[in-house]
C-alpha cells in the first residue's frame, strides 16, 4: 500500500479494531488495568469499569485478559444483552461446560457448578469479563448475582468485571439489584488522553507500526487532535488517519494543524466542545467501596 510506504510504516497505525499490540499506559488506562488486577487478586465480588464511548473499555478488556496467566481460567462475552437463560447458556459455552442446549437453567446452573468446582480443584480462578454491559436486562444482572454465589469457604468460585458505558451505574442504581450494587467491590471511571499525553499515544502506535523517521505530527496538529478529539482515543485515530491521507495525497511528509482541521469537519463526532470528563467531578482513582455483602 502506497500509504504505509510513503510514511515508512508495515501496517496502518491508526485502526479502531482493538489490538493489544498497539496497547498505550497512559495514566488512566493504567489505573484501570491496576485496579482489576489488585480486585481480582482480592478474590470476591463485582468489578466495574465504565467510560465514554471510544476510550478504550474493549482493549483495556483485552489487555487486561492477556496479562493472566495458567492459574486462570477466563471467559469473555462482548455482549450480554440476552435474557437470563441466554445468558446463563453463554456462560456455560465461554467456559465449556458440556451441557445440552435444550436444559433447563437448573441443570445449567448445575453444569457450571461442576465446572467452576472442578477448576478451584486444580488451583485456577476464574473470571467472567463483560462488554457493553450497560444493555443487560435487570432480570440478567440478577441471574449473573446468583451465580457470584457459588462459592468455597475461602473464596468466590466466579469473578464478575462489568465493562460499561456511564448508563451502566443508573441501571445499577435501580432499587430491584440493590444486592448486587452492594457486591461491586472495585470500581473504575476510564477517562481519556490528556493534552500532554496525546503526541507520546501518536508516536507510540506510529513507532508500533514501523516509523521510524521524524515526527508525522506537528505541535499545532497535536494540539488540534486533543482539543478535536476530547482526548477520546478512538476520535484520535479516526483523526490522525484522516490526517495522514491528506498529508499523503498532497505527497508532504507530516501533518500540520491545517490537516487536522480537514479531518475534523469531515468527521461528525468531532469538535471543539468541552471535554465530557471536565463537566463533573473527576472520580477517584481506585474507587475501592469494599461495601458489606
Amino acid at each position: 500500500m502506497n500509504y504505509l510506504r510513503h510514511f515508512g510504516l508495515r501496517e496502518a497505525p491508526f485502526g479502531i479494531t482493538p489490538d493489544t499490540s498497539f496497547f498505550y499506559a497512559c495514566r488512566s488506562t493504567q489505573e484501570a488495568l491496576n485496579t482489576l488486577l489488585i480486585a481480582v487478586s482480592n478474590g470476591e465480588g463485582f468489578i466495574k469499569i465504565t467510560g465514554e464511548v471510544g476510550t478504550g473499555k474493549t482493549l483495556l478488556c483485552r489487555k487486561f485478559l492477556s496479562t493472566l496467566d495458567a492459574s486462570w481460567a477466563s471467559a469473555y462475552l462482548p455482549n450480554p444483552n440476552l435474557e437470563p437463560r441466554a445468558l446463563v447458556l453463554a456462560v456455560a459455552e465461554e467456559l465449556g461446560v458440556q451441557v445440552d442446549p435444550g436444559a433447563d437453567q437448573h441443570h445449567l446452573m448445575r453444569g457450571i457448578t461442576r465446572t467452576l468446582l472442578d477448576h478451584a480443584r486444580h488451583g485456577r480462578r476464574v473470571v467472567l469479563c463483560m462488554d457493553e454491559s450497560q444493555g443487560m436486562p435487570l432480570e440478567t444482572l440478577e441471574t449473573m448475582r446468583l451465580l457470584t454465589n457459588l462459592e468455597t469457604e475461602k473464596r468466590k468460585l466466579l469473578q464478575v468485571v462489568l465493562f460499561g458505558q456511564p448508563e451502566l451505574d443508573r441501571r445499577l442504581a435501580t432499587e430491584s439489584i440493590r444486592q448486587l450494587r452492594q457486591r461491586i467491590t472495585f470500581q473504575y471511571d476510564l477517562t481519556g488522553l490528556d493534552r500532554e499525553e496525546i503526541g507520546a499515544y501518536v508516536e507510540h502506535r506510529l513507532a508500533i507500526a514501523g516509523h521510524a523517521g521524524a515526527p508525522l505530527f506537528d505541535r499545532g496538529a497535536l494540539r488540534a487532535l486533543h482539543r478535536a478529539s476530547r482526548g477520546v482515543p478512538r476520535l484520535v485515530n479516526i483523526l490522525a488517519h484522516k490526517a495522514l491521507l491528506l498529508v499523503y495525497g498532497e505527497g508532504a511528509r507530516s501533518a500540520t494543524r491545517r490537516h487536522v482541521r480537514v479531518a475534523v469537519a469531515d468527521t461528525p463526532a468531532a469538535g471543539p466542545q468541552r471535554s465530557w470528563w471536565w463537566q463533573r467531578p473527576r472520580p477517584g482513582r481506585v474507587a475501592a467501596e469494599q461495601e458489606t455483602q
